[in-house]
């Protein structure tokens, strides 16, 4: 959840709930543990034929390649690539050795 605002008189992150339709401090929830510090993505750009490649995350620790399904791009200027395996599951490719670009072999 991104935190909406900051509690004056306590300091406490402010959280919308959104069943309430309230803010809430992130105390109140009892799965709580900390804050993280996160980049707001601001976009999303197509993989426009980039992969990423890993040496040794493939069958037998063999090589593998997946195509980047996209690209988000947050307020600071950092672009992470997200891939789709071939069972449809995304992730992010930011451990890859290598990200290939479209047309290199």
């Amino acid at each position: 959840m991104d935190v909406d605002a900051w509690d004056e008189a306590t300091g406490v992150a402010l959280v919308v709930d959104p069943r309430r339709g309230v803010r809430r401090p992130v105390t109140d929830y009892p799965d709580f543990s900390h804050l993280e510090r996160a980049d707001q993505v601001v976009a999303a750009v197509p993989g426009a034929g980039w992969r990423a490649y890993w040496k040794d995350e493939g069958p037998d620790n063999g090589p593998l390649t997946e195509q980047v399904l996209a690209w988000l791009v947050t307020a600071k200027g950092r672009a992470t690539p997200i891939t789709v395996d071939a069972h449809g599951h995304v992730d992010d490719a930011e451990g890859a050795d290598r990200l290939i670009p479209p047309g290199e072999g």
